[in-house]
Order: structure tokens, then sequence, then C-alpha cells
């Protein structure tokens, strides 16, 4: 059974910095896209990031600059790497697996960014 776990969520300061990683345990096979998303309290779940495996990033505007999408193929790992935090960056953060069939999720992480 696959399950992808994050972690290196909490609660940090407005300017702070935090390392999301997002592991894959079980037999996973063939990722092809790899993706953030993030909810805040009341809205919708958004799209934050997202790596192709061909190596192709795209960013949500509301955090250009500020956050970096990567991953490790051989180790299944996806991290974001999270600088100047704002308050409206709050939320929890999920990540997201597409292979041909299947797509998984992680349970989230909170990240609370306090003014």
């Amino acid at each position: 059974q696959v399950q992808l776990v994050e972690s290196g969520g909490g609660l940090v300061q407005a300017g702070g910095s935090l390392r999301l990683s997002c592991a894959a345990s079980g037999s996973i096979f063939s990722i092809d896209g790899m993706a953030w998303y993030r909810q805040a309290p009341g809205k919708q779940r958004e799209l934050v990031a997202t790596a192709t495996s061909g190596g192709s990033t795209n960013y949500a505007e509301s955090v250009k600059g500020r956050f970096t999408i990567s991953r490790d193929n051989p180790k299944k790992t996806l991290y974001l790497q999270m600088n100047s935090l704002k308050p409206e960056d709050t939320g929890v953060y999920y990540c997201r697996y597409d292979t041909r069939y299947i797509t998984y999720w992680g349970q989230g992480t909170q990240v609370t960014v306090s003014s």
C-alpha cells in the first residue's frame, strides 16, 4: 500500500523559512508529476507548485520567487523550500504524486506563519 507522508511543517514568524518534505512508502512506480497544494481555513485547496518528471517547475503567482520545489526521483521524495514566509501562506500543505493510472495524496502538514 502506497503512502505519502509530509513533514517539516510548523509555526514560524513572518519572514522565516521552512522546508517541507514528502516521502513515499510502498511500491510506487513511474511517477510523472509531483505537486504541492495548500488549503487555508475556509478556503479551497489551491495549487502551489508543480515539478514534472522532465524537470520543469511551475509556481502559483503568490509564491514565485519565494518557494522552490524539487524532487529526488531515486528516493521518491518531494521537497518545498519556503522562504520569506507571509501570514497568508498559512494552511495545510499536501503533496500529490501522479502516476499513469493513480493519483496519490499525502495527509497534509500544517504551516502557520505568525505576523
